[in-house]
């Protein structure tokens, strides 16, 4: 059976104000023409298809244009939802839109149902496993300390239960949407960290045939099983260095697996410079960024005068510009943004409990802050939910 596996479409995201659903269509163009041209047997997407709970009115029409056409194609899809999606909003009139091929999964109570496919070696069943906000879904899963491994491996158990009652030889492929170890992550991913983890081990997903993962916007392999699609589309510029592609995977009639990259459209460059102003706008060495998208960092030591007209005169796609001036780490003047920067809110808080009294927090007193932490992220999406 030939998958394609994609992820983390958020439609309805912008890049630095720049307006991307032009881009996010042309994207599903290319999804549905790949579909077409290389005999794709199923379509998986495992998860933040929007950007956001209540996704704009555009966005949504370009959802809905995305199904009609892979419908029409008469290939199943099977989708979960993600940390930015609404799991319920997302999963409307998913028992209807079943008929049509589209096998929409947003519930985890039914993360051991699977959607069965069949090739001419038999069945394949698709597990999907929507992202686990692990203090929404602890109860469903019975496990005592809300944790993205705990509920990952409990939904897992439910997996392989139900995959243990299926006919001898039966292959299996699960969609999930979560922070696997070995993963790299960029600056656009939603931070998901739970009780200061965010991370699975890979080992979670043992006994299955593929992992379609999700939330990280880098394409990468974690195991020549477990993989990550990335994110079609840049979101940040960290993901200057990224190649955005889809996997074509061919499942072999024992379960082997067999992954190709194939690249999504780019609709401009991302580049990175670095420097003082004069040299920016004269080294010859960039001219190849000219068309680019830009972010540009500068190291004068005083801000220079109108330096985003300036670098636009050079590079006329400049979206982002950073000062960073050429000090001592220990110079007073550097900035408190610069100095709180790659800090977690955990180890923000326990630096001012220090600076406040002249000790850190003690053991117990760091589990409070994690557990305040940990529960205003978990009502911020429940909100965003119930909006």
């Amino acid at each position: 059976m030939r998958l394609l596996h994609t992820s983390d479409w958020h439609l309805g995201r912008a890049f630095h104000r720049v307006n991307m659903l032009g881009a996010q269509a042309e994207f599903i163009g290319h999804l549905v023409t790949t579909v077409r041209e290389r005999d794709v047997d199923a379509v998986v997407v495992s998860g933040d298809v929007y950007d956001r709970a209540v996704p704009p009115l555009a966005a949504v029409e370009l959802f809905d244009e995305a199904l009609h056409r892979l419908a029409d194609l008469g290939v199943p899809t099977v989708m979960i939802s993600g940390n930015h999606d609404s799991a319920r909003r997302l999963g409307v009139g998913a028992g209807l839109i079943d008929r049509a091929g589209i096998h929409l999964r947003t519930a985890p109570s039914a993360c051991g149902t699977p959607v069965l496919l069949e090739d001419a070696f038999g069945e394949v069943a698709f597990y999907g496993l929507p992202y686990l906000e692990p203090a929404l879904v602890k109860d469903e899963f019975g496990v005592e300390k809300a944790g993205h491994e705990a509920v990952l491996a409990a939904a897992m158990d439910r997996v392989r239960a139900d995959l243990a009652t299926r006919a001898r030889g039966t292959r299996s492929v699960v969609l999930a949407h979560a922070f696997v170890t070995g993963g790299e992550a960029s600056d656009s991913e939603r931070d998901i960290t739970v009780g200061g983890v965010a991370a699975v081990p890979a080992g979670v997903f043992d006994g299955v045939d593929y992992a379609a993962l999700g939330h990280l916007h880098g394409s990468q392999t974690i195991t020549e099983r477990v993989r990550y699609s990335g994110s079609p589309l840049p979101y940040s510029f960290s993901e200057s260095d990224h190649r955005k592609t889809m996997w074509l995977v061919d499942l072999g009639a024992e379960g082997s697996v067999a992954a190709e990259r194939l690249d999504c459209p780019v609709p401009r460059t991302l580049a990175r410079v670095r420097g003082h102003l004069e040299d920016l706008l004269v080294d010859p060495d960039l001219a190849r960024h000219e068309e680019a998208w830009v972010e540009a960092t500068l190291t004068d030591p005083v801000r220079p005068a109108d330096p985003m007209a300036r670098l636009a005169e050079r590079f006329p796609h400049t979206l982002s510009l950073v000062f960073e001036p050429e000090r001592a780490p220990d110079d007073p003047d550097v900035s408190y943004a610069r100095r709180l920067a790659g800090r977690s809110d955990q180890e923000i808080a326990e630096d001012f409990v220090a600076h406040v009294r002249g000790a850190g927090p003690d053991a117990r007193e760091q589990a409070v802050l994690q557990d305040v932490f940990d529960t205003v992220r978990a009502d911020d999406t429940v909100r965003e939910v119930a909006r």
